[in-house]
């Protein structure tokens, strides 16, 4: 009988939880708090009369009822999501992107308006969030990712490199009233830091660039510090100091002149942005007119920069 099956929100948070294997991992995934995920696991053991997990003090493990019932809710899972996706055919096409926020705001939504003239019948839907996405479990049509060039899935495509580079307002630097031509000039300049706690991106931090360009010992007229990159970039624009950028987030600013970039050393790193799709093929039918319309776009910004390949 229906009324024998567990409820479908404790369902969800069994599901999260075996595949993170982490209650805190499966209320980030379901944007609920871990204690309402841990509710919902006793919940349903209680109502199962039986354990899924172990738990221990730094793991938490599925017990054999736990895998067992794993394998049954994903594969009952994959077949809802493969009928309410052939149930939305017949109403309005939608993509589902994941990417950061840092790419959302500075490359892809002011790109959307082309893309929305052109298919003006599929809708677009971003969530600007840096947690690892299942591409297989249909949530998401795609995902934007900043990967290492040589840890990029074969079937990634590759928008564009990272060149490490400062940039500021054409106000700012008149407001300072001194030269930025070369590293040391930044003595007389206010620093936009990317407060990088975890150290994901090294590269994009003031000490390392400093070092790379010959002045490691070199202190700034001030600094202000972000923990987003996407805020520390739009100080930059609103005249707050210099930032370093990643020029091809930022190349249509620099090309409007929005942002400048007045001195020459930059770096460049093995990272790149990649659009990465499902391994199996995709059951809905816009997402194909969005990747090409993606590298279309990412061609189109390459070819733009200095040297464009």
């Amino acid at each position: 009988m229906y009324d024998e099956l567990p409820p479908l929100a404790a369902l969800r948070a069994f599901d999260a939880a075996a595949r993170h294997l982490s209650f805190t991992r499966a209320a980030e995934e379901l944007f609920i708090t871990q204690s309402a995920v841990s509710k919902q696991i006793i919940a349903l053991e209680s109502a199962l009369a039986t354990r899924l997990f172990t738990r221990k003090t730094r793991a938490l493990l599925l017990t054999d009822a736990g895998e067992r019932l794993q394998r049954a809710v994903d594969a009952a899972f994959a077949e809802l999501r493969a009928a309410t996706t052939a149930l939305r055919g017949d109403g309005e096409p939608t993509v589902t992107v994941a990417t950061t926020q840092a790419f959302a705001t500075f490359w892809l939504i002011p790109r959307l308006d082309d893309f929305r003239r052109r298919h003006p019948g599929i809708d677009i839907r971003i969530s600007a969030d840096t947690r690892v996405v299942d591409l297989e479990r249909g949530r998401f049509d795609c995902a934007v990712r900043y990967l290492q060039d040589r840890h990029a899935p074969g079937s990634a495509l590759r928008l564009f490199g990272d060149t490490v580079l400062p940039v500021l307002s054409p106000a700012c630097l008149k407001k300072s009233a001194r030269p930025l031509a070369k590293p040391a000039d930044l003595i007389h300049h206010v620093l936009l830091v990317y407060d990088d706690e975890e150290q994901r991106r090294p590269w994009l931090t003031w000490p390392v660039w400093l070092e790379m360009a010959g002045q490691p010992r070199l202190r700034p007229a001030g600094s202000i510090a972000f923990n987003q990159y996407a805020s520390a970039m739009r100080a930059a624009v609103d005249g707050q100091g210099v930032a370093l950028a990643t020029q091809g987030l930022v190349a249509d600013l620099l090309r409007d002149g929005t942002l400048i970039a007045p001195l020459p050393q930059r770096f460049s790193n093995p990272r790149s942005y990649y659009l990465l799709l499902p391994e199996k093929p995709s059951l809905n039918p816009a997402l194909e007119p969005f990747r090409l319309w993606l590298a279309e776009q990412a061609a189109a910004g390459l070819a733009l920069e200095p040297g464009g390949r």
